[in-house]
């Protein structure tokens, strides 16, 4: 939808300032820029490049004085990064005029271009913040973003604003700064107001204008609780994921996309809300890993293992599928715009589906009754299970899942006993979103 935001600044430091942000990728093509500083003739940005490597340059009336590539790639698009930028023009240190962190390390660099020193940035103007390129708004973020600070005059480094979690050894971030200042331009952004994402929270009231924010622009995915998404690792070559990497599309029959998380115990909820006649499945196999070198799933999707409801086309009952085969059961016929619900009790191997609230088979998941099916046979214990979509119905298919994190608007609201997630219908007891303060307690 071409979301970004922007903000004026005046008369900035353009010596020394820096950027810190928390950045959840979705795309694995193109450029994605993180931010731009920049007038006309003048500007510094980061990006991901088409090549999955982090980039920052720095142009000094239209001459390029400083750029960063990274060695590596940043191609996940199940993880949260943060990445921070400091620039210091004037710091005697070659090495230290500009530098890029991911995740609390300095990145190793396969290109680095150090600024020639105090007067590398003389007449240099930088006086429009944004979070798109610096020549217009073609080349915008297309991920999730969360925490942006800028800090203008100072240069701090990642442990201002992360710290590795004792427990886990991972880079999280911190909830509050302490020893940092603003600067008169400075601002952090947490979007934490869905009415007014851009709002300031320094104290600086440097609010940023909001630009084709659209609807559900503000999500509950976060670097500190991170939800499950479709996956463009782990797909057909025929479906398109779109907003966030939960609406699946597909241009041709026989066409999947596996999520970017999975679990061996537990019990977990979704739901899908049909746009055009789809079917939803659960695997049960690691050959859903293959998906991203196929350019089908098979006829019928023998090629995989799962347990799958079918809502058919031409209407009437809903097939369901099982290792391949199907299988007559209670099921309720499905509608464009029906929000399917699936409920899977992986320490009882048992998957329940709904629609609109009721449970089909008069299915009780909390209660451990009215299962759809008891997968037992085709799964063994300990193997992961991943959510899917997959669809041989027709080649214009399509589906939005709601893992917690919707894409589609919610009327109620509900969430689970942890207090995770915004679902339409009310989670069943006892069962709990696909995010990972989830997945790491019971998945």
């Amino acid at each position: 939808m071409g979301t970004y935001l922007n903000r004026t600044l005046s008369s900035p430091n353009v010596n020394k300032f820096t950027v810190s942000q928390w950045v959840k990728g979705i795309s694995l093509s193109g450029d994605d820029y993180l931010f731009a500083l920049s007038a006309p003739g003048h500007h510094v940005h980061v990006r991901r490049d088409g090549n999955m490597k982090l980039q920052s340059q720095l142009y000094n009336g239209g001459v390029q004085i400083g750029q960063l590539i990274s060695s590596a790639v940043y191609r996940d698009p199940a993880s949260w990064y943060h990445v921070v930028y400091r620039q210091d023009l004037e710091n005697s240190t070659a090495n230290q005029r500009n530098r890029l962190y991911v995740n609390g390390e300095e990145m190793t660099y396969g290109t680095q271009q150090n600024p020639s020193g105090t007067n590398s940035g003389s007449g240099m103007t930088l006086n429009t913040f944004k979070t798109t390129s610096y020549s217009g708004t073609g080349d915008n973020f297309t991920g999730y973003m969360t925490d942006l600070n800028y800090f203008d005059g100072y240069s701090y480094g990642p442990d201002s604003f992360g710290e590795t979690d004792s427990t886990t050894g991972e880079w999280k971030p911190k909830v509050d700064f302490t020893g940092v200042t603003y600067g008169t331009n400075g601002f952090r952004c947490q979007f934490g107001n869905a009415a007014a994402l851009g709002t300031d929270t320094s104290g600086n009231s440097n609010t940023l204008t909001v630009n084709n924010a659209g609807t559900n622009a503000k999500t509950v995915d976060t670097a500190t609780n991170n939800f499950c998404t479709l996956n463009p690792l782990q797909q057909t070559t025929a479906i398109t994921l779109s907003n966030g990497n939960l609406v699946a599309t597909n241009t041709s029959n026989d066409q999947g996309a596996a999520g970017t998380m999975a679990f061996s115990a537990g019990k977990w909820y979704w739901e899908v809300k049909l746009v055009n006649k789809v079917e939803t499945g659960i695997n049960l196999d690691s050959n859903i890993l293959q998906l991203s070198n196929d350019s089908t799933l098979g006829s019928n999707d023998n090629n995989l293992k799962q347990t799958a409801l079918v809502t058919n086309s031409a209407g009437g009952s809903n097939d369901f599928r099982f290792n391949g085969s199907t299988e007559t059961v209670n099921s309720t016929a499905c509608s464009n715009g029906d929000i399917l619900m699936v409920a899977v009790d992986a320490d009882n191997t048992k998957i329940y589906y709904g629609k609109n609230g009721t449970w089909m088979n008069s299915g009780n998941p909390a209660g451990g009754s009215g299962e759809l099916k008891n997968f037992s046979s085709g799964y063994t214990a300990g193997n992961f299970i991943t959510p899917t979509f997959q669809n041989g119905l027709g080649s214009t298919a399509s589906c939005q899942f709601n893992f917690g994190n919707p894409p589609f608007t919610i009327a109620s609201g509900n969430a689970d006993a942890n207090g995770h997630g915004n679902f339409e219908y009310a989670v069943p007891s006892g069962y709990y979103a696909l995010c990972t303060k989830n997945i790491n307690s019971y998945g």
